[in-house]
């Protein structure tokens, strides 16, 4: 059996709307990519930040980190690791399956870029994501369905071998019978955690697909992959992420550091 070939790229782009300069803000005296890139490689062989920003890309070089120049005209974190891809790879490096790891998770966890890259045990997979029961002990049952019903959380639903059958915003599989207030005790909705992985002509093929109808509607990328027939396998994780989107959320992170 082959032994497989794993690399992580972690896109970074300096233009965010809701803040501005992310990467590059300041975590317990490491920037927020330098912590991303650090969590990473604790678990994988290789690591490359994919930026469109000379300020990141001289940043990461500064340390010793792995970067790649990209342009800022990409529409997706997808588009731009593909163009990182084809930079890395004429540079003479290969890779078996790309892992998507966001820039803005400095806390993300071994445990689970490990559980992504097992999902390519089975052969069948062709593209892996995470999920997470919304269920916790500490969370009573109406903290749990407000988790549950929060369109920002997508929801999974998979079949009995763990690949995907559906993505969405809203609340599915719809309970028939129960008031609501019981639906979070009576099915185990998986919340979905935003880390891909693709082996790596999967990558190449679904960065040249059009945007599909329920993409679209649902707003979710992972739905155009779906729809034209490609396998996800989910691996589940009892690890919730925490990502950092606002300055807020960096204050808060910088208590948990």
């Amino acid at each position: 059996m082959k032994l497989m070939k794993y690399v992580a790229v972690i896109p970074a782009r300096y233009a965010s709307t809701r803040f501005p300069g992310k990467p590059l803000a300041m975590l317990g005296g490491k920037t927020v990519i330098q912590r991303v890139y650090e969590q990473v490689s604790k678990q994988m062989d290789a690591a490359w930040v994919a930026t469109d920003d000379e300020r990141i890309f001289d940043h990461v070089k500064s340390w010793g980190g792995n970067v790649v120049m990209t342009a800022t005209t990409h529409k997706s974190g997808t588009d731009r690791i593909e163009e990182a891809m084809e930079k890395i790879e004429q540079m003479g490096e290969s890779y078996d399956v790309v892992v998507n790891v966001q820039g803005d998770e400095p806390f993300i966890q071994p445990e689970q870029i490990a559980a992504v890259c097992r999902c390519f045990d089975d052969e069948q997979t062709q593209i892996a994501t995470l999920g997470i029961r919304f269920a916790q002990p500490e969370l009573s049952e109406e903290e749990v369905w407000n988790r549950i019903s929060n369109p920002n959380s997508p929801k999974i639903i998979c079949d009995n071998n763990g690949f995907a059958m559906y993505f969405s915003r809203s609340v599915i599989p719809f309970i028939r019978g129960k008031e609501q207030a019981a639906w979070a005790a009576a099915f185990p909705f998986m919340k979905h955690i935003g880390m891909y992985a693709y082996r790596r002509e999967v990558l190449r093929q679904v960065t040249a697909l059009p945007q599909s109808s329920l993409e679209i509607a649902e707003s979710l990328e992972q739905l155009r992959w779906l729809q034209n027939g490609y396998r996800i396998k989910v691996g589940e994780t009892f690890t919730e992420t925490i990502g950092i989107d606002t300055p807020e959320d960096l204050a808060k992170a910088e208590e948990m550091v």
